[in-house]
């Protein structure tokens, strides 16, 4: 059954209603801060081969995105970035873009996305694209040129260089995917630069054509009517001119200080910024793997005419046994130490993107929380409530409004994810590491994990498709998934629908300043949000332990706008009255002083 028909009627379904509830009033603060329409969005990534899919082949589709925006719409955000769409032949799920100006086959058609657009407009949800430049396709026309001689037009649309010798790469740089970033080129005998798969290969962008040529193409989605650019890997971008051998990490030599925030890539993001961007009532967002928030500032700060606002990726960037793989968690001290490192150095002078997962990450309740049943749902709320307190805009990922968890993977052969894939190959299979040993960390970090498709409901396939999906469904859809959770006021769902609503609600919570309580405790995450009068406390056990807590003087007695345990929100006890109390296993709340 199509969720557009069950949910036709849940307009009316309500929360039941404790006293522990989000308030009514809007508040009357005075923002001494630039107010823009993105910084006080709810946005929502899909990444469409694992949304719905329409026609059933297996692979999710742009009418399949159309066909569940009411879902969205009652969700309540008002953002949706959707992992590329382009034309591609899929060696990394997309991006590897082929041509910019043509729709994905197994997608659907221009015509299917314009029919997406009009109506995510119509329901006042706007439309962010993935824009992937730093490389494309080796099946793109413009690299399908350039590898036909030296002398083509071109040939310095890329990088190429000459090898040290037979045989032997420019340097010893790795790929992020696995293997050497070269690839030996049989035509002209060179080899050419590829920072992620050989089939994506890097545009020079130190050439002004490649820039107008993607100038032009943002400038025709823009005239298009959609509403920003997600920006892969953007701070790659400019390398420098020497490319000598990089530190050894791992099994090659890293490039970070060669192609990672590049001599020229604020020169040429401002350059973005003058010839498109500031010509439209658009939202950009920058990854930019390795920022500091010094760089952030640079980035995306309020007057330096590039971007809204960066993804860094420090809490999510905890060292792996073996590179990035591992199945360790990072400790909640270093975690509060990041996030409030970023809130506070940010705070008035550029502007934060809040996320626990994504496309690119496992899933959050199975790597911060606990995807145990007797406390999937408790963490899922706490990681929520954690998160969309704090200064920035908020990302979900889709299914992370339900709870979803990570993939029982149990063989190599289930992964689908080129990363996956090489990382085994170079870890075990060549004998580095054994089986044993290397299993649990890559089945922890997969990308996969967030790939396995939408849980829409308890039938076959989990309402993804009527054929096979192109990656297995994880097997807990029966008790995870949307139409359960639409119609339980109690759900993950709902809990998101509420934060939502209190973040419209409530401008402390966008543009409120923020301190951290506790930064000691291995247990609690604790801060407060301060905008004139109003004040926050966001309290959140990210334990399955009970742990006492004092609350604040100041916050003894306060009105409670959201918690995740019934019993604290119920009708027994409506006001946090005493100044002791005892946090059950990943409970959170929070309080707020009028």
């Amino acid at each position: 059954m199509a969720l557009g028909i069950y949910l036709s009627g849940l307009a009316e379904v309500r929360p039941k209603r404790h006293r522990c509830y989000e308030k009514n009033k809007r508040g009357k603060e005075d923002i001494n801060m630039n107010r823009a329409w993105w910084k006080e969005a709810v946005i929502y990534q899909i990444y469409p081969r694992s949304f719905m899919d329409s026609n059933g082949d297996g692979i999710g589709d742009l009418k399949g995105i159309t066909s569940r925006l009411d879902y969205l719409k009652y969700l309540g955000i008002d953002v949706v970035w959707m992992s590329p769409v382009y034309k591609s032949p899929n060696d990394d799920n997309g991006y590897d873009i082929s041509d910019y100006q043509e729709i994905m086959e197994e997608f659907g058609t221009m015509e299917d996305f314009d029919e997406l657009l009009s109506a995510a407009h119509e329901r006042g949800i706007r439309i962010v694209m993935d824009l992937v430049v730093n490389h494309t396709s080796d099946e793109h026309r413009w690299f399908v040129e350039s590898r036909k001689s030296k002398e083509n037009k071109y040939r310095d649309y890329y990088i190429w260089r000459e090898g040290k010798g037979e045989n032997t790469p420019p340097n010893n740089w790795g790929s992020c995917f696995g293997g050497p970033a070269w690839e030996y080129d049989q035509e002209t005998g060179m080899y050419y630069l590829h920072l992620f798969s050989k089939k994506q290969p890097d545009l020079n962008w130190d050439n002004e054509k490649v820039r107008r040529e993607v100038f032009d193409m943002m400038t025709w989605w823009c005239e298009k009517g959609i509403d920003g650019f997600r920006m892969d890997v953007i701070s790659m971008i400019s390398k420098t001119k020497e490319m000598p051998d990089g530190e050894i990490n791992g099994l090659y030599g890293s490039f970070d200080p060669y192609c990672v925030h590049g001599p020229n890539v604020h020169r040429y993001l401002q350059e973005m910024n003058r010839e498109v961007l500031s010509k439209y009532d658009i939202m950009t967002v920058g990854e930019t793997a390795g920022v500091t928030t010094e760089l952030a500032k640079q980035y995306a700060g309020e007057d330096t005419g590039e971007l809204n606002m960066v993804f860094q990726f420090e809490h999510v960037s905890d060292p792996g046994k073996y590179g990035k793989w591992t199945d360790e968690r990072m400790p909640l001290t270093e975690l509060k130490k990041i996030m409030s490192h970023w809130q506070t150095e940010l705070y008035g002078k550029a502007w934060n993107s809040l996320f626990w997962d994504n496309h690119d990450q496992p899933r959050a309740v199975s790597r911060f929380g606990d995807d145990r049943p007797q406390y999937r749902e408790l963490s899922a709320k706490m990681l929520a409530t954690c998160l969309h307190m704090m200064q920035g805009t908020p990302y979900i990922y889709q299914g992370e409004e339900l709870g979803m968890t990570n993939y029982p993977f149990s063989s190599p052969d289930e992964f689908r994810d080129i990363e996956s894939i090489h990382a085994y190959e170079e870890w075990c299979e060549s004998g580095l590491v054994s089986h044993e040993e290397f299993w649990p960390c890559i089945v922890s970090r997969s990308r996969d994990n967030a790939r396995t498709p939408m849980q829409w409901d308890d039938t076959n396939e989990a309402g993804f498709t009527t054929g096979k999906p192109w990656i297995a469904v994880n097997l807990n859809y029966k008790e995870i998934n949307a139409k359960t959770e639409t119609e339980d006021p109690e759900s993950v769902f709902h809990y998101y629908r509420k934060l939502i609503a209190l973040r419209k609600e409530h401008p402390v919570i966008v543009y409120g300043n923020y301190e951290l309580l506790l930064a000691d405790s291995e247990e609690l995450f604790v801060y407060t949000r301060t905008l004139e009068e109003k004040k926050l406390l966001v309290v959140c056990n990210f334990t399955d332990s009970e742990v006492p807590f004092s609350i604040p003087e100041a916050f003894v007695g306060a009105d409670c706008l959201i918690a995740n345990r019934v019993e604290r929100g119920g009708e027994a006890e409506s006001r946090y009255d005493e100044a002791e109390t005892v946090l059950g296993p990943y409970e959170a709340f929070v309080l707020m002083t009028v």
